[in-house]
C-alpha cells in the first residue's frame, strides 16, 4: 500500500514538473528519463501512459470544448447558401471564428499529446478555408459591380475606379446597337494622360480582401489564396487586352498577316502596350500591395503571376514582327515598335523592379535589342537592294531613276526618327537614352548615298548619247541634293557633303554643254578661229556654216525638247545659260553673214532662225514633249 501511494506521489510530482516546463517533447523525455533513473520499479511505458492520460484530461479539455463550439458556429457559415460577405455582421463573426480556430490550432500544434484534437481542428480549418477562398473569389468578382460612380469621376489623387476606367481606356463599346436610334452610346475619348491609377474596388472591399487574405496566409493556405486572386485579376487583364484590340496571335499568324492588317495590329499594340505599362500594371501593383500588405514578398510574387501572361502577350507580338522579313518597307513598322519599347523601358523597370519580375524585365530588354537588330538588318537589306538593282534599259529622256526617288524618299522618311536611328546604330547602346552624340547614323547615311551614286553612274553608261548621260546624272544628282537639303539628312551629311555634290551637278551641266553646244558654237566662230571654221581641213564658206548651224540646231531641238529636266529651277537656269551662250554668238554670226561678199543682201534667204526663234526653241527644251524645229513664221 505504501508503495502504491509513493508511486502516485511520484506521478503527481512529475505532472507538476511537466506543467512547469511546458509540453515540449524533449523536456518531457528528460523528465521521464530522470524519474526512470530515480526509481527503477517503474517502467518508462507505464509512466508515459499515466502522464499522458492525466495531462490530456487536465490540459486539453478546455480546447476540446472550444473546438466543438467552433465547429457548430463555423459549420453554419460553411453550409450557408448565401454570401457571408453580403452581411457585415456575418462576415465579422465568421472572421472572429477563424481567428479563434487559428489560435486553437496553433496551441494544439505545440502539444505532443493533442493528436486527435489537432486533427479535428485542422479538418475544420480546411473546411473554413475552402469557404473563405470561395468568399474571396465572389468578393473579387462582384466587388466592382456595387461601386458605381459617374463616368467622369476621378478623385483628387488621380485614381479612377475600374468601372469608370473603361470609359478612359476603351474606344469601342461591347454593347449591341439598340433599335432606339435616339439612345446615346458613349464613346471614349483618345487617351492623352497616362498619369492615372485604376482602383479595382472601393477601399472597403479592399480592406475585406486584405483581412481574408491575412487569415488564409497565416493558416498555410497562401497558395490557394494567390490562385484565386491571380485567376480573377488575370481575367481582368485579358479582358482589357481584348477590348484594346490586342488578340492572342501566334508568331506564324503575325508573319503571315497582310501588310494593311499588320499595320492596324501594330497601332493596336502600341495603344495596348502604353495603357498596360502606364495604367494597368501600376494599378495592379497598387492593388496587390494593399491586399497583401504586411505579408512579406507575397505581394511581389502575386503581382508577377497576375501580369506575366499579359506581358508575354505584349512582348510576343512585337517579337514576331522583329524576327520577320527584313524587307525595307517594314522599317517604319519596326521603328514604331522600337520607339514604343524605348519609351516604355523605364516603365518596365519601375513596374517590375522586384526579384520575382526580373525575368520580365530581361525579356523586355531582350526584345528592345532584337528590334534594334531588326532595324539594322533592314538597312542592310536596303543596301543589298541598291547593289542588286540592275542596269537594264535606260530611263527615257534622261529622267529621274525610280531607285533614286525610292531611296531618297525612304531615307527622308526614316530620318524623321533620327533619335531612334542614332540609338540603333550606336554600337555601345544597351539601354534607352535620349542623349546621343554619335555620328554612327551619319556614317550609315553616307555609305548608302555612296552606294546609290555608284549605282547611278553604272546606269548612266547605258546611254549612247554623252549629252543625255550628263542630263541623267544632272537630274538624279540635283534630286539627291534637294532631298538632302530639305530634310534631316542635311544635318546628318553636313554642309561639306552638300557643297561637294552641288559641285558635281555643276560638272554634269558643264559636261552637257560641252558635248552638245561647243560643236554648234564652233560653226559660228569667226574665220580666224581654228575650231569649226573648216571641215576636213577645208575652209567653210559663210553659206555652208549657216546651213550647218541650221541643221545642227534643228537636230538638237528635235531630240532635246523630248529630254526631261524635272527640277523647274534647274531647267530655267540651264535655259538661261544656253541663251546667254548661244544668242550673242549667233547675233555676231548673222551680222558677219549679212556683210559677207558672197551673201550680202541675199542673207535672209539662208537665215532660217532669227534671234527670237533661237530663244524660243531653247526655252522649249527639256520638257519631255514633241518639239518641231520650224523656220521663222
Amino acid at each position: 500500500m505504501a508503495a502504491e501511494n509513493g508511486e502516485e506521489k511520484l506521478i503527481a510530482v512529475a505532472r507538476h514538473i511537466a506543467k512547469t516546463l511546458g509540453h515540449n517533447e524533449s523536456m518531457a523525455d528528460d523528465i521521464l528519463q530522470i524519474f526512470s533513473n530515480f526509481d527503477g520499479r517503474f517502467s518508462r511505458e507505464k509512466f508515459v501512459d499515466k502522464l499522458t492520460t492525466a495531462g490530456q484530461e487536465e490540459d486539453l479539455r478546455p480546447l476540446d470544448h472550444t473546438i466543438k463550439s467552433l465547429q457548430r458556429r463555423i459549420s453554419h457559415y460553411v453550409a450557408a447558401e448565401y454570401s457571408i460577405w453580403s452581411d457585415s455582421a456575418d462576415s465579422s463573426a465568421f472572421l472572429d471564428c477563424l481567428d479563434e480556430l487559428i489560435s486553437t490550432v496553433r496551441e494544439l500544434s505545440g502539444s505532443i499529446y493533442a493528436g486527435a484534437y489537432l486533427s479535428n481542428a485542422e479538418d475544420l480549418l480546411q473546411q473554413a478555408m475552402f469557404r473563405l477562398a470561395e468568399e474571396f473569389r465572389l468578393l473579387m468578382e462582384r466587388g466592382g459591380e456595387s461601386f458605381e460612380l459617374p463616368r467622369s469621376y476621378k478623385n483628387s489623387n488621380g485614381v479612377l475606379t475600374e468601372n469608370n476606367s473603361n470609359n478612359l481606356l476603351y474606344e469601342d463599346s461591347d454593347e449591341d446597337d439598340h433599335d432606339d436610334s435616339d439612345s446615346e452610346i458613349p464613346v471614349a475619348q483618345p487617351i492623352s494622360n497616362y498619369d492615372v491609377i485604376i482602383d479595382a474596388f472601393p477601399s472597403g472591399i479592399v480592406n475585406d480582401l486584405h483581412e481574408m487574405a491575412k487569415r488564409m496566409v497565416v493558416s498555410g493556405y497562401r497558395k490557394e489564396c494567390l490562385h484565386v486572386y491571380g485567376s480573377c485579376r488575370r481575367e481582368f487583364l485579358e479582358e482589357s487586352m481584348s477590348r484594346l484590340g490586342l488578340g492572342k496571335l501566334s508568331s506564324e499568324e503575325v508573319q503571315r498577316m497582310p501588310w494593311n492588317e499588320l499595320e492596324v495590329e501594330i497601332d493596336k499594340w502600341i495603344k495596348a502596350a502604353n495603357v498596360s505599362l502606364r495604367i494597368l500594371f501600376p494599378s495592379e501593383r497598387r492593388l496587390c500591395d494593399r491586399v497583401f500588405y504586411g505579408f512579406g514578398s507575397v505581394n511581389d510574387s502575386s503581382f508577377m503571376e497576375v501580369c506575366r501572361g499579359t506581358v508575354v502577350q505584349i512582348l510576343n507580338f512585337a517579337d514576331a514582327v522583329a524576327i520577320g522579313s527584313r524587307s525595307p518597307e517594314r522599317l517604319f513598322m519596326v521603328l514604331d515598335l522600337f520607339e514604343t519599347m524605348r519609351d516604355l523601358m523605364p516603365e518596365f523597370e519601375y513596374n517590375f523592379s522586384d526579384q520575382y519580375c526580373l525575368v520580365l524585365r530581361n525579356d523586355a530588354l531582350g526584345l528592345w535589342k532584337r528590334l534594334r537588330e531588326a532595324i539594322r538588318g533592314i538597312f542592310m537589306e536596303l543596301e543589298n537592294l541598291i547593289r542588286r538593282d540592275p542596269a537594264k534599259a535606260p530611263v527615257p529622256h534622261g529622267g529621274l531613276h525610280p531607285i533614286t526617288r525610292y531611296v531618297m524618299n525612304y531615307l527622308r522618311a526614316a530620318c524623321r526618327s533620327r533619335e531612334s536611328l542614332e540609338l540603333v546604330f550606336e554600337e555601345s547602346a544597351s539601354v534607352p537614352s535620349k542623349a546621343s552624340t554619335s555620328s554612327s547614323l551619319s556614317v550609315q547615311m553616307e555609305w548608302i548615298m555612296e552606294l546609290l551614286e555608284s549605282n547611278l553612274e553604272v546606269k548612266a553608261k547605258i546611254y549612247r548619247d554623252t549629252a543625255l548621260c550628263s542630263v541623267f546624272l544632272m537630274n538624279n544628282g540635283r534630286y539627291i541634293v534637294q532631298k538632302v537639303k530639305d530634310s534631316e539628312l542635311g544635318s546628318l551629311l553636313g554642309d561639306d557633303w552638300i557643297r561637294k555634290h552641288t559641285a558635281k551637278v555643276k560638272q554634269y551641266i558643264s559636261s552637257y554643254q560641252r558635248s552638245t553646244w561647243n560643236k554648234l558654237l564652233g560653226v559660228l566662230r569667226a574665220d580666224c578661229s581654228p575650231v569649226g571654221a573648216n571641215v576636213g581641213g577645208k575652209s567653210m564658206s559663210m553659206k555652208d556654216r549657216i546651213r550647218a548651224f541650221n541643221s545642227q540646231f534643228e537636230e538638237i531641238y528635235k531630240s532635246q525638247s523630248r529630254w526631261i529636266i524635272f527640277d523647274e529651277q534647274l531647267r530655267n537656269e540651264l535655259r538661261i545659260s544656253l541663251s546667254n551662250l548661244v544668242l550673242p554668238a549667233y547675233r555676231n554670226f548673222i551680222e558677219r553673214l549679212q556683210n559677207a561678199p558672197d551673201v550680202g543682201r541675199h542673207a535672209d534667204r539662208f537665215i532660217k532662225y532669227n534671234l527670237e526663234d533661237i530663244d524660243t526653241r531653247i526655252n522649249e527644251l527639256f520638257q519631255g514633249g514633241n518639239g518641231s524645229a520650224g523656220g521663222r513664221k
